[in-house]
């Protein structure tokens, strides 16, 4: 049978519909330099072989890959390597661009392909060694089974490689042949996938952001007032995931059915001690440039905010129409196209001891096995379970040692060279401690890091001399080799809850909550991860590195970590809120939580579904996934109704929030303005008072100097204040208007007199003195912003107006020329949702109401019926752009809508569209 080179199959007609569409396209750019090299025969030249046959070096046997109607491929093996083996060569085949640049990211590689703008980024990645620990974890950690399920999967990846090149791999390569001529993709090697755990690491690393923003914060508001922007986590209202068990201290083993007496939650010390505190007062102006640095790094991976989270949710047979568990699953990240999840089932023909693998679900290209999904009798999913496993440390340091203990211990120290597509190779010199790399080496200003923090407050806390300044060193789990790949193996072929608990106890990193679900119902959850304890601070602040008082004693023991299995309840909910209540807990997870508002939300529509012995159906899960009510709007609302607004232009958008339900549909106008005065209150009570390093880059205040402590005016009666501009990306700012803000907010909201609500005004207008002043401004900035885009008459405003979602490709989509990134991004979407509601749409109130980050997929899976399972992903089985695949799916997962899951034989059969035979 003939090869089909389209990607689709012949009886699509709207697929050949779709070619004379881009033929157009084409020819309208002609003489456009890319429209003409862009031809026809360039666009597909790319687009995978799904059907016929063709021969795949290394397989034992035949391999059959099935793809449905949306490209979702399934692949049938006899062994493990002829299943991994095609696994790298079908991802190569639909993903390799994406591959290829994320295995140049994790190397820190990235300026070989796209030049000398990625030079500062390399040399960040290159001084954290994410492929160097990864080097150290496949020849010295992972199991012989786990290094020869990757060498197979690299095999199948070069298969590919080795008959496609250039256009023929991918129009990105065409495109960046106008500038590179000569580059080609090196062969992919097992630590190629490896290193991509680290990438997802570093998106997911915990509160490193919060300890550079609290410590930025202090050149502007006092030690009192950061705490106030950071609440504790309100455990009497919003439930943590585990609601009962207690650690035995004396076998450091959790005990799910035990009753607890009582923990500190502190690992040992009692809180932040005066050292580790002082340390991160003063760092604001030298903190600057490595929160700026940060901010690159995830820049191909998304924001690193408090959006970033996961909804997770299994319901026990007895409260479900099927009988059996129901598990929901929705990780949030940023938009990526093509996303960052690809769709896939890995079935042995014969499930035996020699052949374990009968698994369908979401994993990452590159990456062989499924990360979450289920296999024939197991389901799993995971949320970021936020734990705090990285430091900043402040170090004393000369040219060639730094100080420890009151002695001089020289830097291990080694040379990397940065190869630049288009210019001259870089060399940088990267040092380190006992505490981790230098990272403050890596920008002319980071060498000022620590030159004003006052440290060694206390008594016993004698600070070194500051000379000419502190660096900055990072102390960060991911940096050790340990086998989390093992983890991913042991999970898709885990049985029980038994070995479920077995693979997460070798998931080191990501910190991950794993929830879990049998089909003989039983359901669990098991928090894993290389989590430190600190034998003196909390790590909300940089630590001074020459104390060894201030190293991590050891880490928590798997044993120790918490989990649940059957609770009574029937349910067990994880959404990035607090794992445990730290009063009954003596470990300190971190104190960094989100603040609950999405998985209280969850729990309570559980509780009112199942109140009254109701049951709940597969139905009724996906509608959860996609709920739009804004727990915010709840609090604030009836405060914003009670404004006397004597504007009558004003109090005409006021009477939409009447009456409003809190949901924030797409076409809902309440909502628009809702979440305008919600972000404009945030910007007048918070905003206009943080430093200009937590502020959007380019918006200006004027403001007095920090070291200005005198009068508004001088004896002349000129102003003191001064031009300040802002310095940070729009989706990191803050305020940001995550649920930590709603908790900020639900603290001071009964205090009119706060001194939050007060806002400093101009000459020519007084600011705010209470609440009500302050929210009366805010409804008034709403309705000019909104009269500004969405027009004067209200009755046009609708909440996806403003909450737009573009899917743009994440390199040349971001970075090209302007006719590439028209011809490879997508969108926009008017979308429902927002911030820290269930259906996570999330925003920068700082920023904007563009869309930020989303559920990356959505899937529940029925342990009744595996063939009654529904999934969703953000865009689509391709990576190549004006493939049918490239976003066949976004429009559904905009409305909330779920794909039919196959999983058996006989529904994959049913559901095929191609098949491929891959042969010896």
């Amino acid at each position: 049978m003939p090869a089909n080179k389209t990607g689709s199959s012949p009886k699509k007609k709207s697929r050949r519909l779709r070619l004379i569409v881009i033929a157009v396209v084409l020819l309208l750019l002609g003489g456009t330099g890319f429209g003409t090299y862009w031809s026809i025969s360039t666009v597909r030249a790319s687009f995978p072989e799904t059907t016929g046959s063709l021969q795949l070096k290394g397989l034992s046997d035949p391999v059959q890959v099935k793809r449905d109607g949306h490209g979702i491929p399934q692949i049938y093996g006899d062994s493990p390597e002829d299943l991994f083996r095609a696994q790298g060569f079908v991802q190569a085949q639909d993903r390799f661009w994406e591959m290829d640049v994320r295995r140049h990211m994790t190397a820190g590689r990235l300026s070989e392909m796209f030049g000398s703008g990625q030079v500062e980024t390399d040399a960040f990645l290159r001084t954290m060694g994410w492929r160097r620990v990864a080097q150290k974890e496949y020849d010295t950690k992972l199991s012989p089974e786990t290094k020869k399920y990757l060498r197979a999967y690299s095999d199948g990846v070069n298969a590919y490689l080795k008959d496609h090149e250039g256009k023929a791999l991918s129009v990105e390569y065409a495109a960046l042949g106008f500038e590179h001529d000569g580059y080609k993709p090196e062969k992919w090697t097992p630590v190629d996938s490896v290193a991509w755990l680290k990438a997802m690491a570093w998106d997911l690393r915990g509160n490193m952001q919060e300890e550079v923003d609290r410590a930025l914060a202090s050149s502007r508001l006092s030690a009192k007032q950061i705490e106030e922007l950071y609440p504790s986590y309100p455990y009497s209202r919003n439930k943590p995931i585990v609601q009962g068990g207690a650690l035995d201290e004396a076998t450091d083993e959790f005990d799910p059915k035990a009753t607890s007496t009582g923990g500190t939650g502190s690992s040992g010390a009692a809180g932040t001690v005066n050292g580790a505190n002082g340390a991160a007062q003063g760092l604001q102006s030298q903190l600057t440039s490595m929160s700026k640095t940060l901010e690159k790094v995830p820049a191909l991976l998304g924001p690193n905010g408090s959006g970033i989270g996961s909804n997770s949710w299994v319901v026990s047979g007895r409260h479900t129409t099927t009988g059996k568990p129901l598990l929901a699953n929705d990780p949030h990240l940023a938009p990526q196209l093509p996303s960052v999840w690809y769709q896939m089932g890995l079935h042995c023909n014969q499930v035996t001891s020699k052949c374990p693998f009968d698994t369908a679900g979401y994993t990452f290209s590159g990456m062989p096995g499924v990360v979450i999904g289920h296999n024939q009798d197991i389901s799993w999913g995971m949320t970021n379970l936020g734990a705090d496993v990285s430091d900043l440390y402040l170090e004393k340091v000369t040219a060639s040692h730094y100080l420890y203990d009151g002695k001089q211990v020289p830097f291990r120290s080694r040379e990397e060279t940065i190869k630049v597509a288009g210019g001259k190779s870089r060399t940088i010199t990267v040092r380190s401690t006992n505490n981790g790399p230098i990272v403050s080496d890596r920008d002319e200003e980071l060498t000022n890091v620590g030159k004003s923090a006052p440290v060694g407050s206390g008594a016993d806390d004698v600070a070194p001399d500051r000379g000419d300044g502190y660096a900055v060193a990072l102390k960060w789990t991911a940096l050790s080799p340990s086998n989390s790949m093992d983890a991913v193996f042991g999970l898709n072929r885990a049985r029980n809850f038994d070995d479920f608990r077995k693979a997460a106890g070798d998931f080191a990193v990501p910190a991950q909550n794993l929830i879990y679900a049998d089909t003989k119902g039983n359901i669990g959850y098991q928090a894993p991860g290389r989590i430190p304890v600190r034998a003196n601070g909390d790590g909300r602040y940089p630590a001074p590195g020459w104390d060894s008082r201030y190293r991590w004693s050891k880490f928590i023991p798997q044993s120790a970590l918490p989990w649940e299995y059957n609770p009574d309840r029937g349910y067990i909910v994880t959404a990035n809120q607090a794992v445990i209540d730290k009063k009954k807990y003596p470990y300190l997870l971190t104190d960094d939580w989100g603040y609950g508002a999405r998985s209280q939300r969850i729990t309570d529509l559980i509780e009112s579904k199942i109140k009254d012995g109701g049951k709940i159906s597969t139905d009724d899960m996906q509608s959860l996934q996609t709920d739009n009510s804004s727990e915010i709007a709840k609090v604030l609302t009836p405060y914003l109704l009670k404004i006397n607004v004597k504007d009558p232009f004003v109090r005409q958008a006021q009477k939409l929030l009447e009456g409003w339900d809190y949901t924030q549909d797409a076409d809902s106008a309440a909502a628009a303005y809702f979440n305008a005065v919600w972000r404009n209150t945030l910007m007048l009570a918070f905003g206009e008072k943080m430093p200009k390093e937590l502020r959007v880059k380019g918006q200006c205040l004027r403001v007095r100097p920090a070291e200005d402590s005198g009068p508004l005016e001088d004896l002349d009666g000129n102003t003191r204040l001064v031009r300040e501009c802002g310095t940070r990306d729009a989706d990191e700012a803050q305020p940001d208007g995550g649920d930590r803000w709603y908790e900020v907010v639900r603290k001071i909201i009964k205090e009119p007199g706060n001194d939050w609500w007060k806002t400093a005004g101009t000459r020519n207008q007084p600011g705010a003195t209470n609440r009500d002043e302050l929210l009366a401004e805010a409804m008034k900035d709403a309705r000019s912003e909104l009269t500004a885009k969405l027009g004067k008459n209200i009755n046009t405003w609708s909440w996806g107006r403003l909450h737009r979602l573009t899917l743009k490709n994440q390199t040349l989509g971001t970075e090209g020329p302007g006719v590439v990134q028209w011809m490879l991004n997508r969108g926009p979407w008017d979308l429902a949702g927002g911030e820290a509601a269930v259906n996570a749409t999330g925003w920068n109130a700082a920023g904007g109401y563009d869309v930020t980050w989303v559920p990356s997929m959505r899937m529940v899976v029925n342990l009744d019926n595996f063939d009654k399972s529904r999934w969703i992903n953000l865009t689509g089985a391709s990576g190549h752009a004006y493939n049918a695949h490239y976003t066949d799916q976004t429009e559904k997962w905009a409305k909330g809508e779920l794909l039919p899951w196959a999983f058996s034989k006989t529904a994959v059969d049913k559901s095929t569209d191609d098949q491929l035979a891959l042969t010896p």
